[in-house]
């Protein structure tokens, strides 16, 4: 209840004294324009930031790790975007705060160890962050997944097992330009 009372009732007294106040120093209409300043600037830095944290996030994902911190500051570019789409200085202040990448990587890397990122591949749950599995426990028993022990590269023994492996499974497109060939071949006959 606090948090609400924060958002809904002091945040925007606090934001119209602020504005009152501002506007008294420099005049309306150069406060007007502050903020339609500080909205226009921080549409910029949230589309280049959005970007290159959108690319990162890609390059994880495509060499097959979890994009974690980049989705925990996707998340506070977002916050950061609305808050300086909101007409006021201190929310601006805040806003700016999230899209700058010093302060966000700080709040991400705060963010993370309050929050589960969990995602699951096949046969095995994964995930990074604080806090357990959606099944109650994490899953390496206390150990995070590169942890000193990893249970994924060890036998029975305890001894590592080393190899290469070929997907053999064969695509869509594969299956349905064979189909075809088979079934030209049997039209000709």
């Amino acid at each position: 209840m606090p948090v609400f009372l924060f958002l809904f009732i002091i945040l925007p007294i606090a934001e119209m004294v602020v504005l009152i106040k501002v506007g008294g120093l420099i005049g309306v209409l150069n406060t007007i324009g502050l903020v339609l300043l500080t909205a226009v600037i921080g549409a910029w830095l949230l589309r280049q930031q959005g970007l290159a944290t959108l690319l990162r996030a890609n390059q994880r994902l495509n060499s097959g790790e979890l994009p974690a911190k980049e989705v925990a500051e996707g998340l506070i570019l977002a916050v950061g975007g609305a808050l300086l789409l909101t007409p006021g200085f201190i929310t601006d202040a805040v806003g700016f705060a999230c899209l700058l990448p010093g302060s966000r990587h700080w709040l991400a890397a705060k963010a993370l160890k309050r929050m589960t990122v969990a995602g699951q591949s096949r046969s095995f749950y994964f995930g990074a962050g604080g806090g357990a599995g959606p099944f109650g426990q994490g899953p390496f028993e206390g150990h995070g997944p590169f942890g000193p022990q990893r249970p994924f590269d060890r036998d029975a023994n305890g001894d590592i097992i080393e190899g290469e492996y070929q997907d053999q499974t064969e695509s869509d497109r594969a299956r349905l330009e064979r189909a075809r060939e088979r079934g030209e071949g049997d039209e000709k006959k």
